[in-house]
């Protein structure tokens, strides 16, 4: 399923589902975790493949070439082909792990605030989900993408002429390496973001005829050198950006574990459950994903550092 960034907002129907009936429902709970989560995922942009373990692991291959050992050569009539060798990539192994918490919702809570606390523990829930799994996705996608670039200049002080030549050096680097990788992703903290929106808009580089595709109206940001641009608050080392071909640097190995009780929407792999507790009146709220990041082509990426 084709992953948008960012999704819609969410809502929901407080007419329609009483709080005991929407509770009572983990598949209306998956929907709405779905709204809540699908708007702040980056690691499932970011790493777009998708990929089943079995018995709780997956088996994977990084740095394939797209090339046949050898040359072709001149063939007569009636002569044999020559045989190459098609080289595998180098195998490896990543075991899943189940990232999971409740959150408890009393009785008397839904009483005095009605669908607030509801609301206020998914939408917990889901932030600790997105930042954790984000977390760990984008360590282990840093770990395994060694190639770096030193930026021109801080970004905090750099011209978009110099923002620009930074990427779009990482970007012809990773072309050059000829492995039909294609850059079109830049991940960067949320400053560095914004100090190359200003540098862009400053220097005349982004749009500004009518209000509807004005970033600085709507904060949405340009597309430039033909890549997207994804802020994240999760990068695991400061000073530092992604250029990435998303299609190719890899995928995210989802479980879907079973359970009774459990219920997980379309297009999203995160599962809830509500437990019931009448002994103790109130509610448990739990969200979990049973996942591992999976990096198949580390070389489809560079580290831009000293931003």
């Amino acid at each position: 399923m084709a992953y948008t960034y960012p999704a819609a907002g969410p809502s929901l129907s407080g007419d329609t589902l009483t709080i005991s009936r929407f509770l009572n429902n983990p598949a209306s709970i998956a929907r709405r975790l779905r709204d809540l989560t699908q708007q702040r995922f980056i690691a499932d942009y970011l790493l777009s493949g998708r990929f089943e373990p079995r018995g709780g692991a997956i088996l994977y291959e990084t740095g394939e070439s797209i090339y046949t050992a050898d040359n072709p050569i001149s063939v007569s009539a009636g002569g044999e082909y020559p045989l190459t060798t098609a080289a595998t990539g180098t195998a490896a192994i990543a075991k899943v792990v189940k990232w999971g918490q409740d959150a408890v919702i009393t009785d008397e809570s839904i009483e005095y605030q009605g669908i607030n606390p509801v609301e206020k523990a998914m939408t917990k829930l889901a932030n600790q989900n997105v930042k954790y799994v984000d977390s760990v996705a984008l360590a282990a996608v840093s770990s395994q993408v060694t190639s770096t670039v030193a930026a021109t200049a801080s970004w905090s002080t750099a011209s978009a002429a110099q923002i620009l030549k930074d990427v779009g050096q990482a970007k012809a680097s990773i072309l050059a390496l000829n492995q039909g990788y294609d850059p079109d992703t830049v991940v960067v903290d949320d400053a560095n973001w914004m100090y190359a929106m200003v540098a862009f808009v400053a220097a005349g580089y982004v749009p500004r005829e009518t209000m509807t595709d004005n970033p600085t109206i709507t904060g949405d940001f340009p597309t430039i050198l033909g890549m997207k641009w994804l802020p994240t608050p999760n990068l695991p080392t400061a000073g530092q950006v992604l250029v990435a071909d998303h299609n190719a640097l890899g995928g995210m190995a989802d479980q879907k574990l079973g359970g009774p009780g459990y219920s997980q929407a379309n297009g999203t792999n995160v599962q809830v459950k509500t437990i019931r507790e009448d002994h103790t009146d109130q509610w448990r709220l739990r969200a979990r994903r049973v996942v591992v990041p999976v990096v198949v082509e580390p070389a489809a990426a560079k580290k831009i550092t000293g931003v």
